[in-house]
């Protein structure tokens, strides 16, 4: 077996859809298969290698797909399998591979499997699903919270106990302790790899197996008010069990039945923790994401201390790989700043490992005000006023600016941008100095700089709002110099290295450009260095 092949996802980048958001294809409001492959062109020409999808599966749409009601269909809402079909044949077509979410933690309570579970108690499928009696003072089994808000615990009258939902109500959590459970997934995971998709992005995998005794979690002494209030109780039952990672090994070698295929795991946990879920010998999930750039305060010195802790932390022999958004967190161009987000660009596709990116922010898109009225996130209604809404970062794409910018014909499901008219791919694209063309530009020079995917990373002392490292190896070596700061900065050449050019600004403006003596950066400005034939 080809070794580049079967590592294609070291090497690849990626591209996180929205479904809902990216493309809607029948007037209906909500994006769909179809949309996206009308949009397959404009990906290839972005230069990314696989799209991974946010749920598409049948589902009563309470948390937008992340409650399924059937895991091997297609729900109407977004076509038909045929359509999903001629999506995987035309992507791949394409060269582009396609990722699906996989959500094994729960169901949605319209889930057949549910609804046998809860018929009664000596019911074939009752220990599909977490189900306690009360304490016998009354009340829920224990203390642990929803994500969402409230208790954890949903009573049910039918047969006088308590289910599990770490999330909403609506969303039952599985018995991942149950052999059957477990069977039943990885079928489910065969059947859509069968279909011809190239891994899994996991869902809160780090969920999936709860304490045995179901012990309380324990207070967090650090909770401050005006945070989610699940954050009252630290998980320490109620995720992140030891046995979990017995179950990511299972996952992994389902994964290992086909060739070339990914597993990827959604963890947020502290780096110490999320280092486990590579495995032992590395064969857990391939790339726990790092979402260590989605919570950081935004300064050189912050930056420069998660990435070495990262590198060092890194099991040996695991890839890495960097997140800047997703459809949990606000945009990125809203946390950092319009002049920054385009900073932030150069840094997530030069550091060592695999980058995602999310929809809309090689156009900069901005987190949206969602008016009281407009709110469809679940935890906005549950947890209102403070600020948890995911509405903000899963708006339409901004693809031109006609009428809903060329997202749809009908009024989207959530609203659009202020700026669209003007802040969108067709303009974007026009504009030569544009964030869309800079991230064209940087995946450009990726795949011209072997040192840029598989090169050493080596960071340089510096100080202030510079940021400074090298990526050395096949091809010789490079210097990414990036001033997160307003006020312009200068570089010695003591610590760039003599007798090197500039291969790539922010700004778009300084290709070719030598550097001599001192390298100086506008404020908000980055720069990839190199020799020139480098560039060749």
């Amino acid at each position: 077996m080809d070794q580049d092949e079967q590592n294609w996802w070291r090497h690849g980048i990626f591209y996180q859809v929205y479904p809902r958001s990216f493309q809607d294809s029948n007037g209906d409001g909500v994006g769909d298969i179809k949309g996206i492959i009308r949009r397959l062109p404009y990906l290839k020409s972005l230069g990314v290698d696989a799209v991974w999808l946010s749920p598409i599966f049948p589902s009563p749409m309470a948390d937008f797909g992340y409650d399924i009601s059937e895991h091997t269909g297609i729900d109407p809402l977004f076509g038909t399998m045929d359509d999903f079909d001629a999506l995987v044949l035309t992507a791949h077509e394409n060269g582009l591979k396609v990722i699906l979410d996989l959500v094994p933690n729960h169901t949605s309570d319209q889930h057949p499997w549910f609804a046998e579970s809860r018929f009664s108690r000596d019911n074939p499928k009752r220990d599909w699903y977490i189900w306690r009696d009360g304490r016998s003072e009354g009340g829920p089994p224990n203390n642990w919270l929803s994500e969402f808000g409230g208790s954890a615990w949903e009573y049910d009258d039918a047969t006088g106990q308590f289910y599990y939902h770490a999330f909403l109500a609506q969303q039952p959590d599985l018995n991942w302790r149950n052999p059957a459970v477990r069977s039943a997934i990885y079928d489910v995971m065969r059947f859509w790899l069968g279909k011809g998709i190239d891994g899994f992005r996991v869902d809160v995998i780090w969920h999936l197996i709860k304490d045995e005794a179901f012990r309380n979690n324990p207070p967090n002494p650090h909770f401050v008010e005006g945070r989610p209030p699940n954050e009252k109780i630290l998980t320490q039952y109620s995720t992140d069990q030891p046995e979990v990672h017995d179950v990511i090994a299972e996952m992994r070698r389902v994964i290992d039945e086909f060739d070339h295929r990914v597993l990827i795991g959604e963890i947020y946990l502290p780096l110490h923790r999320l280092i486990a879920y590579y495995g032992n010998d590395l064969a857990g999930a391939q790339m726990p994401f790092n979402f260590g750039l989605l919570s950081t305060l935004w300064s050189a010195r912050s930056i420069e201390k998660i990435i070495a802790d990262y590198e060092g932390a890194l099991p040996a022999g695991a890839w890495p790989n960097w997140v800047l958004g997703n459809h949990d967190r606000p945009r990125v161009a809203s946390r950092v700043g319009k002049e920054q987000a385009r900073v932030a660009a150069m840094l997530l596709l030069t550091l060592r490992g695999t980058p995602t990116l999310y929809y809309g922010d090689e156009i900069g898109m901005q987190q949206v005000a969602i008016a009281p009225d407009q709110v469809r996130d679940p935890f906005e209604k549950n947890v209102p006023g403070i600020g948890v809404g995911r509405d903000g970062c899963r708006t339409p794409m901004q693809w031109d600016a006609t009428v809903s910018a060329g997202f749809s014909t009908a009024r989207p499901w959530l609203p659009l941008a202020d700026d669209h008219t003007h802040e969108n791919v067709t303009n974007l694209d026009a504009d030569v100095c544009s964030i869309l063309c800079l991230y064209k530009a940087l995946i450009a020079l990726r795949r011209k700089l072997p040192q840029l995917v598989t090169g050493a990373y080596r960071p340089v002392a510096a100080q202030g709002d510079i940021l400074l490292y090298r990526r050395q190896g096949e091809g010789g070596t490079v210097v990414i110099a990036l001033n997160l700061g307003p006020e312009p900065v200068s570089v010695a050449s003591s610590s760039i290295g003599f007798g090197r050019e500039i291969l790539l600004s922010t700004f778009l403006d300084r290709e070719g450009e030598a550097v001599q003596g001192a390298l100086d950066l506008r404020g908000n400005e980055g720069v990839i260095l190199g020799r020139s034939a480098q560039a060749g």
